[in-house]
């Protein structure tokens, strides 16, 4: 048996596949691949894939329940979106896939780990310094951004050495889970282009979406959301059943051009159906319980939330500062927000909390009305006062 072991995050394409045979010629190395299901893998079918290609062992993982809990809740919560249109599924995704590796690497003895990214991407930087943080003393290789090989530079080297690989005709690039599917890549790089229609899997063209609206009632407790239309959901289920009913509306396709963490410009589809009807319904709640205060600190924290999770830097200090003040936040984020879907929009049409800092008493116009007018007069003269001294004092 080999001294050196690797285990290598597994995904069944191309690049993985062929990484197995050359991590085992480079370093003479037993490969332990690893295939994390998100919430799209057929794990057995990728497993035997593993095993075809030359893997010694193949492991698999069933994450969902796992990225739900710990990752994608509490990004909602904060109401993590990156650049104000992305949800960041993929970059939640991550922290976990790195998770878990460096598990299965300390639970099989082995001196590595390797992945798939490419020396472009986001990726790397979150796979490898979560390794820093998770499992610094075990290598991570990186075969694709090492060897320099284009994509038929890799098809001619598994013909070569008669791996069963199967080339997909797709040019488009994409990664899925729970929260998101992504598409990069083909005509997708001239932003001048619009997104073809088979960029899409998760979402309905306008045309095909139904004429009539689907309302439906989002519950929350404390930030997370718990039930559907009265019905109780554990978190995979529940977004799941949004992906399919928002997506049938054509709800969830974002057209951004994002700015990498490496330095470039990239322009990326995104199909996230479930996570757009939680972060309006989420925000729409907030809306209620949250002071004028928090609701203001809050949206700055959100945006150094998703920076923090898109830059990779789920497993430091800074994000567990963060989350604490996220769950003091959270507290009383407890109700209900009626949604309408509808021809690709979802639109917040209710919402109602146990806790409402909305007092009807207060708001209303009618012969309910307890809010002292008279008190009005001496606030405004107060609150102008600094006004009035001013353009007394410095009259231009």
């Amino acid at each position: 048996m080999p001294e050196n072991k690797i285990v290598l995050a597994f995904s069944g394409g191309l690049d993985t596949s062929v990484a197995v045979s050359w991590l085992k010629e480079k370093y003479g190395a037993e490969i332990v691949t690893l295939t994390i299901d998100l919430g799209m893998v057929d794990l057995e079918a990728i497993r035997q894939r593993a095993l075809r290609v030359g893997a010694a062992k193949a492991l698999t993982v069933d994450a969902k329940e796992a990225l739900v809990k710990d990752f994608l809740f509490p990004a909602l919560r904060a109401g993590a979106v990156y650049e104000e249109q992305y949800p960041l599924a993929t970059a939640l995704g991550r922290p976990l896939i790195a998770r878990c590796l460096a598990e299965a690497a300390q639970a099989e003895g082995a001196f590595a780990v390797a992945h798939g990214c490419t020396g472009k991407g986001n990726d790397q930087v979150r796979l490898e310094v979560s390794m820093a943080a998770l499992a610094p003393d075990i290598k991570v290789i990186a075969p694709i951004r090492d060897w320099g090989m284009s994509r038929q530079d890799e098809i001619d080297y598994a013909k070569e050495r008669d791996l069963p690989i199967s080339a997909s005709d797709s040019r488009f690039s994409v990664d899925e889970n729970l929260w998101g599917r992504s598409v990069e890549a083909g005509e997708l790089e001239d932003p001048w282009l619009e997104p073809p229609e088979e960029a899409y899997v998760w979402t309905k063209p306008l045309a095909a979406t139904p004429d009539e609206p689907t309302y439906l009632v989002v519950h929350f407790q404390q930030g997370a959301p718990t039930a559907i239309d009265g019905e109780e959901m554990a978190g995979v289920d529940l977004i799941v059943h949004l992906n399919g009913l928002a997506g049938g509306h054509g709800i969830g396709r974002v057209d951004h051009v994002e700015n990498r963490l490496v330095g470039i410009k990239s322009r990326e589809i995104y199909e996230t159906p479930a996570a757009i009807v939680l972060h309006a319904a989420h925000k729409a709640l907030e809306a209620l319980t949250l002071s004028k205060e928090q609701a203001r600190t809050k949206a700055r924290v959100a945006q150094e939330y998703a920076d923090m999770v898109y830059n990779g830097l789920w497993f430091t200090a800074h994000r567990q500062d963060l989350d604490a003040y996220v769950r003091s936040t959270q507290r009383y984020v407890t109700g209900d927000v009626r949604v309408r879907l509808h021809k690709a929009t979802c639109t917040v049409v209710g919402r109602t909390a146990t806790n409402s800092l909305y007092q009807y008493d207060l708001a209303t116009y009618g012969r309910e009305d307890t809010f002292d007018q008279a008190a009005a007069e001496g606030f405004i003269s107060i609150y102008g006062l600094p006004v009035r001294t001013q353009s007394q004092a410095q009259p231009e």
